[in-house]
Order: structure tokens, then C-alpha cells, then sequence
């Protein structure tokens, strides 16, 4: 593949979680992988009170890549890495040492570099960081990278979309999504789009229901107080799973490009019909309340289902149920298609309840590294025609070598030296997805209570699925 071209990469908020966890360690794996320009240099950036000395910010990222990475920093490989390091802390009102540090960089490497900034900040300070960026000319022909949230309703993501669009074209935006860059949700156009199996049955007249399935075992212990502000909905449902959702329902683009494949996303966003509130269950897990920074009368969800539904001609009368949460049974990442049952129901008396709800389903486990199951039934061996529930599948693990692999965000930062937005949120496509939940979100019901290792609210999460069933739980891919 082509390299990028040399790049000066500038991450604000470099010395937070987000960049010791993922971002660093994921661009030291593009540079073993050999997938990073041929010259490089990586700027860290703070404000001034958090600001570190070039030395400092080495040993934070060696620690980082040490405790997060996928291989130890040491060796020529660290040693490039760790020279392409430097640290310039940056306010609004006093940029000057960024302003320095990124001209060094750039004369290091004969002052043609492309510049990269990934904004790995607190929300509230997007407009500040933005603002700084035009100001100082830093903005003039580079990419941004900007993490969720994208606003918490409409009215917020709009004005966020005004403050990036007065410094930047869009054609300079990276709203990134880590969902987005995982091979396995890649994965789904190749499945769709590359094989006549799929594609043809890919539509109401043969899929019965959706469900887009991420429950998550980890409460929020330690984190509550910012999740007090966010919760399950806008947390992983608008900037995730309904993400996902775009990839399942989309029509086939003329090409893979940026363009036509982002052109068939937000027509599925632009398609969706209003979230009402009686379509959504919110729960809360018993004891989040104890937690500090929660209001003892806190109606935060850590949990929303709910259904769905695209206005369009491919998916008319198909509900899409979607469900996340924290402090539950598992940790999985699951999309479900539902498939019409046979119109002869002969052998209906040999079925049990189990065997005839798992059966006539294609499962897509989206999580790392990932498998594909085809679900249906067959005879089992005897003289009489007694049926079991029978499983093709294809396993990530077992088919290919995954060293070739990257991980969402190493993909996603590589696709933005790239100046690829394929697999990157458009402005219009935001704003359509916060106009559907607004009935929601100006009135949501209650959040119910949950126990922690549970699977949500019950009853009420089996009643907005009736007369289906969640595909979770289920014993995995065997």
C-alpha cells in the first residue's frame, strides 16, 4: 500500500488516558508495522500546567507502549520512535511553545510535512483548541482528528459543527470512531457486497429483525462523575452502535471511495424515523448511586435498548433493536439478522423452542479478532426426521494471519495520513442521527433498575423485542 507522506503529527491531550492507552502505543505499532511516512515526528501537546519536557513525554510513551502496546519499546524500532518525540505545551491564549515545537519538527524534516492533529481533549475544550488552530495559521492545509462526542443533542452538534467548519473544510475533518476501523466491521461490506450469497437476501422481504448487541461487564467504578453528564445513550448507542447500524443497512456504493460510501451512510441516517420514548428501555445497575460524584436521585442510564427503524425502501417494517450497557453478563459485540422462517412448517414438531429460535440467523461477532455464523438446522442422524440446530463458521483467528492486522484506532489514524474518510463520520450524517433521538431525549422514560451480571431490565427489555428474542445470551462460536 502507499505510505503516507511525512507527517508531523500533534496530539493534544497527549499525556491524558486516551493517549497512553491507544494512541501512542497504537502509532509506535503503525511504525514497527513500517506503515508510518519514511520521516516522521510526533508533537505532544497540553495545556501549560500539564506541560512536560521533551525527556518527560519519551518516558511517558515508553511507559505507555510498555503497558498497552503489543510489543516491548526497546530495539532500532523504539529507538526511531522515541527520537521523533517532542513536547510543546499549548493555551489558547499562549501557544507560542506549540507554535515552536511544530516548526522545529517541521524543519527537521525539510519543511514540507503534512501536519496531523488529533484532538484527544474534553469536549469543553474543542472550541478553545479549534480556535487556537486558526488563529496561529497551524490549521492552513492540515487534518484534525476529532473524538466523541460529537454534541449531546442537536442544538450542540450543530454548534460544534459551526466552530470546526469556521477553521476547517470538511474535507479536513476526521470525526473518528474506533467501532469503525475493527476489521470484523469492515468486514461487513466484504461480506455483503462481495459475495452473491448474502446480498440478495439482504432486505425485508427475507430479514425479520436487526439487533446490534455491545453489553459491556465493566460498571463504572472510579468514572461516574463524568458519566453523570453522558450516559449509555449518548455514550455508546448515538456514537457507536448506530454507527454500526449505518454499515449493516447501507445500499451498495458505486465504489468503495470516500464519497459514495459516506453518500449511502447518511441517507440511512437521513432514513431514520423519530426515537419515541415508548420504544426505548433504560435501566440503571443497583449501586451505581453509592458511587461518588452520583446524585442520590441520578437518572443516568447505564442502559438503553431499543428499537429502531429505517424509512426506506430496503428496510420497511425491519426493526433494528439495539442495546448496550454497563455492569452486565458479558462483554461482547454482536450483530444478529433475523431471517424469514420457511412458509411449511412441517417440521415444527420435531423443533424444540431453543433449536427453532437459534436457527434460520446470521451472526456477525464484531469484537476482536471476530467471527462470522451462519445458523441453521439439520437432520440428525437416526431413522426419524428429528432436527438440531447446525452452525458454518468463520473465525478471523483460524483463516488469517492476524500480525497483519491493526486495531481500530492504528487504522483510522493511518486512514487519516492517508486523507482517506471513508470510515470517518460526516457532519450531516451527526446531525441527522441527534434529530431522530430527539423525541427521546426531551423525554425519556425513567431508567429501571438492573443487578449487576444481568442482562438488563426484565421484563421489559423482552417485551420491546417481542415477539423475538435476543440473540444474547448464547455458548459463543462452537
Amino acid at each position: 500500500m502507499t505510505r503516507p507522506d511525512d507527517h508531523v503529527i500533534v496530539l493534544f491531550g497527549a499525556t491524558g488516558d486516551l493517549a497512553k492507552r491507544k494512541l501512542i502505543p497504537g502509532l509506535f505499532h503503525l511504525a514497527q508495522a513500517g506503515l508510518l511516512p519514511d520521516r516522521y515526528r510526533i508533537v505532544g501537546s497540553a495545556p501549560a500546567q500539564s506541560a512536560v519536557s521533551d525527556d518527560d513525554f519519551r518516558k511517558h510513551a515508553r511507559d505507555s507502549v510498555a503497558t498497552f502496546g503489543l510489543s516491548e519499546p526497546s530495539g532500532p524500532a523504539w529507538q526511531t520512535f522515541e527520537e521523533a518525540l517532542s513536547f510543546g505545551a499549548a493555551d489558547a491564549e499562549a501557544p507560542e511553545p506549540l507554535l515552536e515545537t511544530v516548526r522545529t519538527a517541521e524543519d527537521s524534516l525539510g519543511g514540507r510535512a503534512r501536519r496531523l492533529f488529533h484532538l484527544a481533549v474534553p469536549p469543553p475544550a474543542f472550541p478553545s483548541v479549534i480556535t487556537m488552530l486558526g488563529h496561529t495559521g497551524l490549521a492552513q492545509d492540515s487534518k484534525v482528528i476529532v473524538e466523541k462526542p460529537f454534541g449531546t443533542d442537536l442544538a450542540s452538534a450543530r454548534a460544534l459543527n459551526e466552530t470546526i467548519h469556521a477553521v476547517f473544510d470538511e474535507s479536513q475533518v476526521f470525526r473518528i470512531d474506533h467501532f469503525l476501523g475493527k476489521e470484523s466491521v469492515d468486514n461487513i461490506l466484504a461480506l455483503r457486497f462481495a459475495n452473491g450469497l448474502f446480498e440478495p437476501i439482504w432486505n425485508r422481504d427475507h430479514i425479520t429483525h436487526v439487533q446490534i448487541d455491545v453489553p459491556e461487564t465493566i460498571g463504572l467504578e472510579g468514572r461516574a462523575r463524568f458519566y453523570e453528564g453522558t450516559g449509555a445513550f449518548r455514550d455508546m448507542i448515538v456514537t457507536h452502535l448506530i454507527q454500526v447500524l449505518g454499515i449493516v443497512a447501507m445500499e451498495p456504493p458505486v465504489t468503495l471511495d470516500a464519497k459514495p460510501l459516506r453518500d449511502e451512510k447518511v441517507k440511512v441516517f437521513e432514513a431514520l424515523r423519530p426515537i419515541e420514548p415508548g420504544h426505548v428501555v433504560c435501566g440503571q445497575y443497583e449501586g451505581y448511586r453509592d458511587e461518588p460524584g452520583v446524585a442520590p436521585d441520578s437518572g443516568t442510564e447505564t442502559f438503553a435498548a431499543l428499537r429502531l427503524e429505517v424509512d426506506n425502501w430496503r428496510w420497511a417494517g425491519v426493526p433494528f433493536y439495539l442495546r448496550s450497557g454497563k455492569n452486565l453478563a458479558q462483554h461482547r459485540e454482536v450483530i444478529t439478522l433475523g431471517l424469514q422462517e420457511p412458509p411449511l412448517r412441517m417440521f415444527q414438531p420435531h423443533l424444540s423452542e431453543q433449536e427453532n429460535e437459534r436457527g434460520n440467523k446470521i451472526v456477525i461477532d464484531f469484537g476482536d479478532p471476530g467471527w462470522i455464523a451462519a445458523n441453521f438446522l439439520a437432520k440428525k442422524p437416526g431413522p426419524t426426521m428429528d432436527l438440531g440446530l447446525a452452525r458454518m463458521i468463520f473465525r478471523y483467528a483460524d483463516s488469517f494471519c492476524q500480525a497483519h492486522g491493526l486495531q481500530g484506532y492504528e487504522r483510522l489514524i493511518l486512514d487519516a495520513m492517508l486523507a482517506d474518510q471513508s470510515l470517518f463520520t460526516r457532519s450531516d450524517g451527526i446531525e441527522h442521527i441527534w434529530e431522530a433521538s430527539t423525541p427521546f431525549l426531551e423525554d425519556p422514560p425513567p431508567p429501571q433498575p438492573y443487578a449487576p451480571g444481568s442482562w438488563g431490565p426484565e421484563p421489559a427489555i423482552n417485551e420491546l423485542i417481542a415477539p423475538h428474542h435476543w440473540y444474547l445470551p448464547d455458548d459463543g462460536p462452537t
